[in-house]
């Protein structure tokens, strides 16, 4: 699989595991999904403390018990500040949490770690501190974000000193505003409406890469447009390239994603070996510009 490069600082696969469901699995099946992970040549692992309360980060750390040599040659991320019901970014939450996920993971350090979910009681010299102590004391090496828009990471940058490498975002073929909107500028049309503050290109300005989690799913979670009746004119064009190219629908969609220059990572959270097999089919294949339009408009956008 091809690798990218992770806000121009360190290189990781183009796809990455999202291990948010790992709880939901035996030791054998941990196994399989890790082995087929790693098959495909996936090396970038995606927690966070929430995960399963904990328990995925656990179950992780377990399956790294069982493969010492492993931990140097993947790299693991978590993020923290989602706690009980609130936002949480003060300093004493932060390290707390990075401290928890270190100790269930049973490692010294995680590779990177984000900020969840906007915190908008955060300040920002609290988080600085946060992040030098952790910093400090090499239990994180580089830092960022998830669903923040690029006013709240500028408010963030007025104190952090650490590069912010990362924003994690949801971003598939059907759930693709902050590509719609930048195609209707100055146009009166829903798509036209903006939800997302410039972010993919301000991501691209400051060198900070896009992880698009549930990149086949439409809406928050209602489900996936792969096969789905809700969406034949998509499945059709999918299924039409997918032939083309020897692959699935599902990789098909993945190769969309990773076609677009911002040079985004997919985040993704199957436990099936064999979807994750399909997924990564889509990793190496270059789609054409006309493909890429092709499955825009399937997906129901329109050019203005």
């Amino acid at each position: 699989m091809k690798n990218i490069e992770i806000g121009k600082t360190f290189s990781a696969s183009a796809v990455s595991l999202g291990c948010m469901r790992m709880n939901g699995l035996d030791e054998r099946q941990i196994d399989a999904i890790m082995d087929t992970a790693l098959d495909c040549g996936i090396d970038f692992f995606d927690h966070a403390d929430i995960y399963g309360g904990g328990e995925c980060e656990r179950l992780f750390g377990e399956f790294l018990k069982r493969n010492k040599s492993l931990r140097d040659k993947i790299k693991i991320q978590t993020k923290c500040g989602i706690n009980y019901g609130k936002y949480n970014f003060s300093k004493e939450h932060i390290i707390e949490a990075v401290e928890g996920s270190l100790l269930r993971l049973g490692g010294d350090y995680v590779d990177a770690l984000l900020l969840h979910r906007p915190d908008t009681l955060m300040e920002p010299e609290e988080v600085a501190e946060a992040f030098d102590k952790l910093e400090r004391e090499g239990k994180v090496k580089h830092f960022g974000v998830s669903n923040h828009n690029m006013m709240q990471i500028e408010l963030l940058k007025t104190a952090v000193k650490q590069p912010l490498i990362i924003n994690q975002l949801q971003f598939s073929v059907t759930e693709a505003g902050m590509v719609t909107s930048g195609m209707n500028v100055n146009m009166k049309n829903a798509e036209s409406e903006m939800h997302d503050g410039f972010l993919l290109e301000y991501s691209r300005l400051k060198n900070m890469t896009i992880q698009a989690w549930s990149p086949f799913q439409y809406g928050f979670f209602e489900g996936t447009f792969v096969d789905s009746e809700k969406f034949p004119e998509l499945n059709e064009k999918l299924g039409e390239i997918a032939e083309e190219y020897g692959i699935t629908k599902t990789g098909v969609a993945t190769a969309w994603i990773l076609r677009h220059p911002a040079n985004m990572q997919v985040i993704v959270g199957t436990m099936n070996p064999e979807h994750l097999r399909e997924i990564c089919g889509g990793a190496d294949i270059t789609l054409t510009r006309q493909e890429w339009y092709d499955i825009y408009k399937a997906a129901g956008h329109r050019l203005p």
